[in-house]
């Protein structure tokens, strides 16, 4: 199963960048007054996006913190659920790091539906162990390069249940110098985005 995951890390990196500069966008202060319209947005194009099969994520619903989006990277259709960090620490505290991003992901073609993963904006400790924290659980997580995913998939389908129902998840890590990151994602949102997604990546 890492292997896959392995196979896995560009595309969903490529993705993730692209989507990651419409989530930022979003979230930062504009002067334009806000779009009224329901219309999905398409993400700007970025040479990440262009890593993964030339694919354009487009956001196909904004359920409260978590964004639904779809791509057909390679000419397989993919559909997955994102969110930022509502809160970041790092010990020793202020150390710099790129954006974090906690994904849900289905790929159809693959016969993966609903795979958590974590891009976690710095390099990993090789051979560190992170977690997942959610509902009253933990749940480790295997690690490679920046980013994260259950490491019993046995797991998984339980994970996300708890997800659904929880209010938040704490994800802890690692980084190659020794920094330790407590990230709090929030999960207001994720059950109706997962059930968006499932609507255009049906088993």
């Amino acid at each position: 199963m890492w292997f896959r995951r392995a196979l896995t890390i560009l595309a969903i990196n490529g993705l993730a960048c692209g989507v990651a500069d419409l989530a930022l966008a979003q979230a930062a202060p504009s002067p334009k007054p806000a779009k009224t319209t329901a219309k999905p947005a398409a993400a700007p194009k970025s040479p990440a996006a262009a890593v993964a099969g030339g694919a354009e994520p487009v956001l196909i619903g904004q359920f409260g913190t978590w964004g639904a989006y779809t791509a057909t990277p390679n000419g397989k259709k993919v559909c997955f659920a994102l969110a930022k960090p509502t809160s970041s620490k790092t010990n020793p505290p202020n150390r710099p790091r790129d954006p974090a991003f906690a994904f849900v992901s289905t790929r159809p073609s693959e016969k993966v539906f609903n795979e958590v993963s974590v891009m976690i904006g710095y390099a990993l400790k090789p051979g560190s162990e992170s977690t997942l924290e959610v509902g009253g659980a933990s749940y480790a997580m295997y690690t490679q390069g920046d980013g994260l995913w259950i490491k019993n998939a046995a797991e998984e389908e339980r994970m996300v249940e708890a997800m659904r129902r929880a209010a938040d998840a704490v994800v802890k890590g690692v980084s190659a110098k020794g920094t330790e990151t407590t990230d709090t994602f929030s999960l207001k949102g994720l059950s109706q985005a997962l059930d968006r997604i499932a609507q255009d990546c049906k088993r």
